[in-house]
């Protein structure tokens, strides 16, 4: 348990930025499988455009890295160019 109340602080801090972060990453998981589930390109091209505003989105907040960010949104964009 934390000796000072700074440290107590920044415990309870950290449990809500927790809980916050895991259900961002969740959205992300599931948006990138909703892309994934597509089978026509023009679908795949509408889902495709919001999910990479929210990688960009989440990897400004820090809750994924800008290069993973990157790494999704191209091989997202590679399998939807796939799709007839």
């Amino acid at each position: 348990m934390a000796n000072h109340p700074s440290a107590a602080k920044a415990a309870r801090q950290a449990l809500r930025h927790r809980e916050t972060n895991k259900s961002k990453i969740t959205r992300v998981k599931s948006v990138l499988k909703n892309v994934r589930s597509v089978s026509t390109k023009a679908e795949g091209e509408a889902l495709l455009k919001d999910t990479n505003k929210l990688l960009d989105k989440m990897a400004s907040q820090g809750i994924i890295h800008k290069n993973k960010a990157a790494a999704q949104k191209s091989k997202l964009s590679k399998f939807v160019k796939k799709l007839a």
